[in-house]
């Protein structure tokens, strides 16, 4: 590695379009569907990731002299920390407080998506490690240059957490609710798995689904017609609206990676008298199913649990998936088999006195959040739990 440091160069790009679709998907970590080319650019393509809405892109590359591409980091100068799902707004207040600036920032992130994974692709020619350290120095010097207040990396791997862990960043720990398949052999297995109270609760759930005259589908991204497309983004921003947050993501977005992404997206259709009336949007990689946006047209009984939850672990176990990951919070899904699972963000603060003061915050925060998901973990469903 050290002969070739030398030839290698950062540069950054304000937009995934100057980087050739191929060259992008080549590298370690696109299998996770969110960093695809085809996802991320369609986010800026349709107005969602743009600084409108406080979401620059400035991706960092890491390059041969050539201009092979070796490594490379999604990245947004973030005016806000609006769809970020790592609340940091108290901190934003402190700065206000103190007469200084936390906006802008630099965040290493995957937009509107609190989903785990890589935030440092790499390709066969570099080592993962090397190639983390050397983007993540680039970004920290970007700041100095830029004077913004720091970087924040956002749901990373494990490997990339203690790897940024190891260079200083202060480490930030999240949780989420996920489902983990135990070799199940049909959704009954899973049930079987339960207690007997959480088992006929569920049995009842997915009854009342039944009895509502809800049938159930699940269609690849691809095969979605144009007229169930306008009828979920219908009823995704009908949900947004409800819970006063912004519907940032267009019919157009939500076609172009059904197309694009194919298998990787998966769209659960609730359906009456043969109309669609209630609908999730899933994505998936090769071993893991994401849930992201949901909503309908009439609430009916049994239909959301039914919709987000029950039909997504069916095809995990059909599928031979190992997890699902539903989206953020919920202590709803502990009864429902999604039990609580740490994750991560790192954070460099360029304010040494702000520096010290998050790294004090912090370590309160992780004591609260431990004795969280023990508590969460006492109530899990399974029968005989070691969790």
């Amino acid at each position: 590695m050290q002969e070739e440091a030398i030839r290698l160069q950062v540069r950054t790009v304000t937009g995934l379009e100057e980087i050739p679709r191929n060259s992008w998907n080549a590298l370690k970590g696109t299998t996770n569907p969110f960093l695809r080319h085809e996802f991320l650019a369609a986010l800026e393509r349709h107005g969602a990731a743009v600084p409108a809405n406080g979401w620059q892109p400035m991706h960092l590359l890491l390059e041969e002299a050539d201009g092979a591409l070796l490594a490379a980091a999604p990245a947004y100068v973030k005016a806000n920390s609006w769809g970020e799902f790592v609340f940091d707004w108290s901190w934003a207040s402190a700065y206000r407080q103190a007469g200084l600036e936390y906006y802008p920032k630099l965040v290493l992130a995957v937009p509107f998506s609190p989903v785990p994974g890589p935030r440092v692709l790499t390709g066969p020619r570099v080592n993962p490690g090397d190639a983390c350290r050397i983007l993540a120095s680039a970004a920290e010097q970007l700041c100095r240059q830029q004077d913004w207040s720091g970087v924040h990396c956002l749901f990373p791997d494990d490997q990339q957490m203690r790897t940024l862990g190891d260079t200083g960043w202060l480490y930030r720990m999240g949780c989420q609710f996920h489902w983990e398949n135990r070799g199940y052999t049909d959704f009954n297995a899973f049930l079987e798995s339960l207690s007997s109270r959480k088992r006929k609760n569920i049995k009842r759930e997915r009854r009342i689904a039944a009895e509502s005259g809800l049938e159930f589908a699940i269609v690849p991204g691809h095969r979605v017609t144009a007229d169930d497309w306008h009828a979920f983004h219908s009823f995704y921003a009908r949900t947004f609206d409800e819970h006063g947050n912004l519907p940032v993501l267009t019919p157009d977005f939500f076609r172009e990676i059904g197309a694009g992404l194919g298998n990787a997206v998966q769209m659960v259709q609730a359906r009456l008298a043969g109309n669609m009336v209630g609908a999730a949007l899933l994505l998936r990689s090769d071993d893991t199913l994401y849930g992201r946006y949901w909503g309908c047209r009439t609430e009916l009984p049994g239909m959301h649990f039914e919709t987000c939850y029950y039909q997504g672990i069916d095809y995990c176990i059909r599928e031979g998936l190992v997890r699902f990951e539903p989206g953020a919070q919920g202590e709803h899904k502990v009864p429902r088999g999604f039990l609580p699972r740490s994750t991560h963000s790192l954070h460099w603060i360029s304010e040494p006195g702000f520096h010290e003061a998050i790294a004090r915050f912090l370590d309160r925060e992780k004591v609260m959040l431990r004795s969280y998901m023990d508590e969460m973990n006492a109530h899990s469903p399974y029968r005989n739990a070691r969790n």
